[in-house]
């Protein structure tokens, strides 16, 4: 589990790809003495396991799957990549709670900037946007962000400086292809709301919640 919160600005030092597998080896500033083999690290929002480390850098297999649904498979050497440790139960939860487990990628269409900030629209598809709400969270390459504005196929978000400067969004343009992890909770209720397999055909609504003790 992770909190969207990114802890540093990687380097990816070197992608190994076979038939069936990935190699990924990241530079780091965190402090890899503390490592063990085998705890959880997200990169660019996707779970992963360290499974060897050195002064420095530390690697992380990726598995076929995990390459055809995010964005890592399209990787090379040098790319910046965000990083978050796993979250510890005693720690602050500054994000939103995230899993690393990515529900699909989104294009950005838009990116511009507005006051002192950066805004940023994204086409999602119908199906990743159904899992979005007006200022509600979601975690964009593993960045915990608030939705501005969600539409059928596509939402927009805000990104301060702060943000843009210590994460991978600093070096995004249209175009480029994002991992979309939505918001937990979300996702579960709208597993709850579902009857013998199909929504509820009126949706969501105020009664809905009420009735299922939302409210």
């Amino acid at each position: 589990m992770f909190t969207g919160l990114i802890e540093d600005l990687g380097t990816l030092r070197e992608i190994r790809t076979g038939a069936d597998q990935a190699i990924l080896t990241v530079g780091t500033a965190l402090p890899v003495t503390e490592f063990t083999l085998g705890e959880s690290i997200a990169i660019n929002g996707v779970c992963l396991t360290v499974t060897r480390f050195a002064e420095g850098t530390f690697s992380a297999d990726v598995s076929p799957e995990t390459l055809d649904c995010t964005t890592l498979g399209r990787l090379s050497a040098g790319a910046k990549v965000n990083l978050e440790r796993a979250l510890r139960l005693s720690d602050r939860l500054g994000g939103h709670l995230v899993t690393g487990h990515v529900d699909g990628l989104a294009r950005i269409v838009e990116r511009r900037q507005d006051g002192n900030a950066w805004r940023f629209s994204f086409q999602g598809g119908t199906a990743l946007c159904s899992q979005l709400v007006d200022k509600g969270s979601v975690a964009v390459d593993g960045i915990s962000l608030t939705v501005n504005q969600v539409q059928d196929d596509s939402f927009s978000l805000a990104v301060i400086p702060h943000t843009l400067a210590m994460t991978t969004l600093q070096e995004r343009r249209v175009g480029d292809e994002v991992n979309i992890e939505t918001d937990l909770i979300g996702k579960y209720v709208a597993r709850f709301l579902q009857t013998g397999g199909h929504r509820m055909p009126q949706g969501v609504t105020m009664e809905t919640l009420a009735k299922h003790g939302f409210l």
